[in-house]
């Protein structure tokens, strides 16, 4: 198992975990990824946030949503619905976040379903979340859940996949690179 870590600072203030206690569970358990997250906050309170992790945190670094902070971490990830925001076509949006990125940072995707990984295999991306595999605490709004048949989406990817929504350390999977914990990791 491959550990992708979702540091989401909503999570983290409900739980009253720290930045850095998140990070040291995180590579306690060998996370090679770590992502964070915070709708809420302004660029200036996530770009000061992001220098600490880089600080304390030696893996990949990925912000998500804000690509204007990619200078401060190693790649962005951006759902669905964000990519919407940017373009009402998906692949237009993409070439837009990768033109501002870069080609030598990571870009990765959220999918939810085998149509979403598709369109995904035709884009300049390094990686796809897909799901959600179980409910979730922290996505509260998740249309469906895929369940067993992750597994046969995932094997549709011509990128890595990192499994979303509900994971645990313990599940194990054959088509997926990544299980992508958060708010498992400090239960």
């Amino acid at each position: 198992m491959r550990l992708y870590a979702l540091c989401d600072q909503d999570m983290l203030d409900e739980k009253g975990i720290s930045l850095d206690a998140f990070v040291t569970k995180a590579k306690s358990k060998n996370a090679e990824v770590l992502q964070y997250r915070n709708k809420n906050a302004p660029l200036d309170v996530l770009k000061k946030n992001l220098i600490a992790l880089r600080k304390i945190f030696d893996g990949f670094l990925i912000i998500n949503d804000a690509y204007e902070l990619i200078e401060f971490c190693d790649g962005v990830h951006l759902g669905q619905e964000d990519l919407l925001s940017i373009d009402k076509d998906i692949t237009k949006a993409v070439k837009i976040v990768r033109s501002v990125i870069g080609e030598d940072k990571i870009l990765g995707i959220s999918t939810h379903n085998e149509q979403e990984v598709l369109l995904a295999n035709t884009l300049d991306i390094n990686y796809i979340g897909l799901g959600a595999y179980r409910n979730t605490q922290t996505k509260k709004d998740i249309a469906g859940v895929l369940g067993e048949s992750i597994e046969t989406i995932a094997a549709k990817s011509k990128h890595l996949v990192g499994a979303i929504g509900g994971v645990k350390l313990s599940d194990n999977f054959q088509n997926i690179t990544y299980h992508v914990i958060g708010s498992g990791l400090v239960e």
